[in-house]
This record gives C-alpha cells, sequence and structure tokens, in this order.
C-alpha cells in the first residue's frame, strides 16, 4: 500500500501535455477560501522538487518571485500600465514605442527569473549597431525601472540590468549652429512669414529659450520696466510705451508645467519689436474669432488661440530655413538655442554667464552638450598670470 504524503507536503503529479512533472504545495488560503498553490516543475521529479524548495525557500527569506511564467514583455508591460503615473501622454507614446520595437521583441519572451545581465549585454551590443547611444541609454533606463518595479514587488530577486554598461552606438545627428551670417539670412527671412513664426524666429535665438519654454510663454510672462513705480509688470497691464522689456521663463508645455529644473526659471531681456507686432495681430485674430478663440494667454498660438504643437513649429520653422538658403530638413527649433549659445561664445562671453542665460544649474551641461557651440577661452589664465608677475619684454 502507497504511504500517504504527511500534511504540508504538497502533491507531484505528471504533465502529459507538458512533458513535465509538477510539484505544488498549498502555502495558505485567501479571504473567501481559496487555496494559495505554489508549484514548481522539471523534468524529473527530482528536479521538480528541488525546485519547489527553492521557490519556497525564496519565499520565507523574503524573497518571494514571480511565478514562472512571469516574462519580461510582462514586466515592462506592467510599467507602462501602472507606473508612468504623471507623465504626458506623448511621453507615454514614445516610451511605448520604445518597449514595443526593441525590448519586447528581443527580450520579451524571456522569463523574468532567467534574465541575466549576459542577455542584456547581448541585446545592447546588437542595439547599438543600429542605434545612437543616447537612444541605447534610455531603451537600458526603460528596462532599468521596469525591473526594479518587479524587484519591488518580490517578483525577482535583483535587477540584473544595474549591471550593465551602455555599449557605444552609432553616431546621432550632430546639432548645429547658425553662424552670424545664416542667422542673418534666417532673420531676413521670415519678413513674409507669418507674424507668429517672425516673434518666435526672433525672440529664440536672441534669448536662449528652450523650445517647450517659448511654446508655453504667456502673455503675462512678457513684462515692461515701468519707470514711474519702479517695478517690471506685464505688458498686459502697463502697456509697450516704455523702453526696457523681459520676459519670465518660469512654464514649459511640461505636463506640470514646470521647467526643466529650478535653474531654468530666469529672466531675460526682450527685444521687443517683433512681439509687439504679434501683440497688436492677435488682438485681430481674437476679435475675428469671436466665440471661436480660446483665451490661454499663450504669445505663440493657432489661429483659435490654441497651443502650438511641436510638429507645427518644426513645420514652418523649416520652410523659414529653406527660404534662408539652407536645407530645411537639417534644421530644428531647438537649435535656434544652440545659435544662441554659440554667437555668444564667438563674442567673448564666459561660459558661466551662457549657462546662466540658458538655465543651466552648472557649466558642466553647457560644455558637455553644447561643446561644438562654445569658443574655448584661453586668454584669461595668461592674462591674470601676467598680472602677477608682470609683463616680459620679448625682445630680452
Amino acid at each position: 500500500m502507497t504511504k500517504r504524503r504527511g500534511r504540508g507536503d504538497g502533491g507531484l503529479h505528471w504533465d502529459a501535455k507538458r512533458d513535465r512533472w509538477i510539484a505544488s504545495v498549498t502555502i495558505g488560503y485567501t479571504p473567501d477560501g481559496r487555496r494559495i498553490v505554489r508549484k514548481a516543475s522539471g523534468k524529473t521529479k527530482t528536479a521538480a522538487r528541488d525546485k519547489l524548495k527553492e521557490n519556497l525557500r525564496d519565499r520565507d527569506d523574503g524573497l518571494a518571485v514571480a511565478p514562472g511564467d512571469y516574462t519580461v514583455a510582462q514586466t515592462v508591460r506592467d510599467l507602462l500600465a501602472y507606473g508612468l503615473s504623471g507623465r504626458e501622454q506623448r511621453t507615454i507614446e514614445k516610451l511605448t514605442t520604445y518597449a514595443n520595437s526593441h525590448i519586447i521583441p528581443a527580450l520579451g519572451p524571456r522569463k523574468l527569473r532567467d534574465l541575466s545581465a549576459d542577455d542584456v549585454d547581448r541585446w545592447l551590443a546588437v542595439k547599438a549597431k543600429e542605434l545612437s547611444t543616447s537612444t541605447l541609454q534610455e531603451l537600458r533606463s526603460r528596462l532599468r525601472r521596469a525591473v526594479t518595479r518587479a524587484q519591488a514587488r518580490d517578483k525577482v530577486k535583483r535587477n540584473v540590468v544595474l549591471l550593465c554598461e551602455v555599449p557605444r552606438g552609432r553616431e546621432g545627428r550632430t546639432s548645429k549652429a547658425l553662424t552670424f551670417a545664416q542667422a542673418e539670412a534666417v532673420l531676413s527671412a521670415t519678413d513674409s512669414a507669418r507674424i507668429w513664426l517672425c516673434a518666435y524666429v526672433v525672440v529664440s535665438p536672441l534669448t536662449g529659450a528652450r523650445t517647450e519654454e517659448m511654446r508655453a510663454l504667456t502673455w503675462t510672462n512678457v513684462v515692461a520696466y515701468d519707470q514711474d513705480r519702479q517695478v517690471w509688470a506685464s505688458v498686459a497691464d502697463v502697456g509697450w510705451d516704455h523702453e526696457d522689456f523681459g520676459i519670465y521663463v518660469w512654464r514649459s508645455v511640461r505636463l506640470d508645467g514646470d521647467t526643466k529644473t529650478d535653474k531654468s526659471r530666469r529672466t531675460l531681456k526682450l527685444p521687443v519689436t517683433a512681439l509687439r507686432a504679434l501683440w497688436d495681430q492677435q488682438l485681430i485674430t481674437r476679435t475675428a474669432a469671436e466665440d471661436g478663440w480660446e483665451n490661454n494667454d499663450l504669445v505663440f498660438a493657432t489661429r483659435t488661440g490654441r497651443k502650438l504643437s511641436a510638429g507645427n513649429v518644426r513645420r514652418e520653422f523649416r520652410r523659414v530655413i529653406t527660404k534662408a538658403g539652407l536645407v530645411g530638413t537639417d534644421w530644428t527649433p531647438r537649435e535656434l538655442r544652440h545659435s544662441f549659445v554659440s554667437l555668444l561664445s564667438d563674442s567673448g562671453m564666459p561660459v558661466e554667464q551662457i549657462s546662466r542665460l540658458v538655465g543651466h544649474r552648472g557649466t558642466a551641461v553647457t560644455e558637455t552638450v553644447y561643446r561644438l557651440q562654445i569658443r574655448p577661452v584661453m586668454e584669461e589664465g595668461a592674462t591674470a598670470m601676467d598680472g602677477i608677475f608682470g609683463t616680459t619684454d620679448p625682445e630680452t
């Protein structure tokens, strides 16, 4: 007579469909009385039992892992579904595209608990042949966050993505800056452009504001210095009959409306001519639109007062670039900001001052991201040392 297994020892049976032995044990009950069962499989009875014991040991140690069929694809999809709260819809769409195009096709079928650092290294090495380094960094970051989220929910013991370095990818698109002559040509090409675009192309390279900051700029944050009251006030309140104007760069088109960093909140002096023409034109447009106008207080808006998309600005900007004699598809609106840095650097302005104007926390980002636009200033140290030791006669 077969000996009955002791209570708590679990069960063991052959699964003909899977062609494997299945070991199982009840570890408790749900509030509605259903059993909570843990299972493990193996090609032999011993392998199945050992796998089940390992899983139970991990559970007792506080290292409960996901079911054996929990895959990398499910891990990433869980992040997309539940781990992106507060993100803008366009950001979610971008991350979903990354996941569906690059992560899930390559690593998706892999069981999460079986994912190794070698798997991730090989995946990144293959992607490095077709993607830029910045895109590789983004992909690794998404996978790392997905596994970290799963780890916090006891679905995997450790995050192997943390062990992997990002390889050097293909050369990405190099950012450019307009030369002084090119900038003049672009400004001249705005003469026949829409008034909002003319103002955008004038203000952007003369202030260094980011594209998302420009699209979020409101008339409330376009200010003039009131000499009578000795205060800065919105042009909507004090009008345009003043000498000094500026913009408060305090907002962006990000979901929460905040600028990229705290240092990005800054005040920039403003050339007034283009914006005053836009103000006058917008008054006419609002009157003509009547109830069809959305009063969002935006400086750069559509014909109905709605915010411009990045695509709107890029498309119109490239038309101006083409008219200026350049290749429109080679340029993007953000390179007006690069041009701002380049022209200031060429004029001899120290990088510390440039970094404050563009809203960087320090000079490191200015020097690395905009390194092609920064002209090295080498004479300052020599001038200082010359002042310390005195001028040496070159003929002696």
